[in-house]
């Protein structure tokens, strides 16, 4: 494995601020202390930057040589609104809040390679360091977009990067395309009449109507979609009633969509509309149907993917690259980046828990678990492969 000495040499500095991170995280557009923190040591290491895109966000400004090329390497800050299971040294001191997917890690690898690039690195052009809030629904990305990162910040290409437990430390997975879905989530409020349940012929009873539009969504995935077409409809949550003896005046749907495929996504959003409010008719019910897009499906550039990919396997071997990994309906806000710029997405290897201190909760490191804990092993190999890509992007003439 290509690791880069002198960031192996800042490992337990590294080790120390993602640990500090975790025990105090801070949720979307809160993340003052974070974006503190990231400000100052880019400081220290004299690299001009901005703040304040996004609220919190953060971006560093490394320029070498005269070359006008440059390059987006991202970090996302925020945490989740979760209560922490573990005991360790370094749990989270802010009840209700925890970071459960490793941007604590994500930060202080990107500082790692700050540093390095900014006292070591050789390049020719502009690398610029993009400390992220707000990925956990928030839409960082795109708020630091409307107001002005890629016009202040002009990039050729931008990369991000996710730790992936269940994968081995050390190893990487990336597929050019579709890496991950689209978010989306529904909202419905079926309106009925309200009656007496011995009497439910009074009213009109808004759970049968609930139930119908339940089944029939099914149908859309199952009958409408194309079966090559991947896609996700969950009703995650129905709501009616508060007493046995009485038929609600109404009842709610919500839940959520993911699809690879904005037009697939179309095509369900139509019929999902369609199905509700003539379900609702044909039982004489009112429906009120609200969908919202929240983060686009992540799409990997074919020829920044291919660089990304030769990068890695350059690093740590051909052997410990997927290129072709199997795309995640999870949904991330870099999507919109990808939207704007060419670039490349990756997931790193984050291993499967036993790199968790004695303290750790009894569920499984994964992603948005109260169990998880970001691999400290993992700082100095996603910090080299920043030095990598951006040294590989932006090389000497």
């Amino acid at each position: 494995m290509n690791l880069i000495d002198p960031i192996l040499t800042r490992d337990a500095e590294l080790r120390q601020i993602r640990r500090d991170l975790h025990a105090h995280p801070e949720l979307c557009y809160e993340e003052q202390r974070t974006a503190d923190i990231v400000a100052a040591k880019l400081t220290e290491w004299g690299i001009p930057l901005i703040r304040g895109l996004g609220l919190t966000g953060v971006v560093g400004i490394i320029k070498k040589g005269s070359s006008p090329r440059a390059v987006g390497l991202r970090a996302d800050m925020d945490a989740l609104p979760m209560q922490e299971s573990n005991c360790f040294a370094h749990t989270s001191t802010h009840a209700g809040k925890m970071h459960a997917c490793g941007h604590d890690g994500h930060t202080a690898m990107l500082l790692g390679a700050a540093h390095y690039l900014a006292t070591h690195a050789r390049f020719d052009g502009t690398v610029y360091l993009i400390f992220q809030p707000a990925e956990e629904g928030g839409g960082g990305a795109r708020r630091m977009m409307d107001e002005g990162l890629f016009e202040q910040c002009p990039m050729d290409a931008v990369f991000g990067m996710h730790n992936w437990p269940g994968a081995a430390v050390g190893t990487f997975g990336v597929t050019p395309g579709p890496m991950m879905a689209s978010s989306n989530e529904f909202h419905v409020t079926v309106r009925g009449k309200g009656a007496h349940a011995a009497q439910p012929n009074k009213g009109v009873d808004p759970v049968m109507v609930a139930v119908q539009i339940a089944q029939s969504w099914q149908t859309i995935i199952t009958r409408n979609k194309n079966p090559l077409d991947s896609a996700v409809l969950s009703i995650t949550q129905i709501h009616a009633g508060s007493a046995t003896n009485v038929i609600a005046d109404d009842a709610s749907l919500l839940g959520t969509v993911r699809t690879f495929d904005t037009r697939v996504l179309d095509l369900i959003e139509t019929r999902m509309a369609e199905i509700a409010h003539h379900t609702g008719r044909a039982f004489g019910a009112e429906v009120d149907f609200e969908f919202k897009r929240n983060y686009p499906p992540l799409i990997n550039h074919a020829k920044e993917t291919a660089f990304a990919t030769g990068v890695l396997q350059a690093m740590v071997g051909a052997a410990q690259v997927d290129a072709a990994i199997e795309p995640t309906m999870g949904a991330e806000d870099f999507a919109f980046m990808l939207q704007e710029k060419p670039g490349c997405y990756v997931f790193i290897g984050n291993g499967e828990g036993a790199h968790r201190d004695h303290g750790h909760g009894l569920g499984p490191c994964n992603l948005h678990n109260p169990s998880y804990d970001f691999n400290d092993a993992l700082l100095p190999i996603g910090a080299s492969y920043w030095v990598h890509l951006a040294e590989a992007y932006l090389p000497l003439l």
